[in-house]
């Protein structure tokens, strides 16, 4: 599917698409129509229901979805907004590095040693009190 063939929805024009029967909603500037996907939601419709006409990027990231669940996403999808009602998306971004995820002033307390110091210290005493 082209870019000119690709269908354009307003934020507007979905609102009012939040029923059981008509179910629409928006992640990531995309139109997704999960009518058919209501009984088979592994949390139940009520939750899709809940976002239904609305944009669910948010509610959709914060449960933490599988790439499953990601993939197969892509056979609800009916079209995107129109370029006014498109909104920045906000992907979370995680940052895995050392130096990324040390605090600026390299605290031990703020460290992953912290805990493996703490944890040492606790079973070297346990041996000693009750050994």
């Amino acid at each position: 599917m082209s870019e000119s063939e690709v269908k354009k929805f307003t934020r507007k024009g979905l609102t009012e698409r939040n029923t059981k029967t008509d179910a629409v909603f928006i992640i990531e500037n995309i139109v997704y129509d999960v009518t058919k996907f209501l009984d088979d939601h592994p949390g139940g419709h009520e939750v899709l229901l809940n976002v239904a006409g609305k944009d669910a990027s948010e509610d959709f990231d914060d449960v933490g979805h599988s790439t499953d669940a990601k993939e197969m996403m892509k056979k609800y999808i009916i079209g995107e907004l129109v370029e006014e009602d498109k909104v920045p998306t906000k992907r979370k971004q995680y940052k895995w590095s050392e130096t990324d995820s040390q605090s600026k002033d390299g605290s031990f307390l703020t460290s992953w040693k912290f805990p493996v110091v703490l944890g040492l210290v606790m079973t070297v005493l346990y041996s000693y009190l009750f050994g």
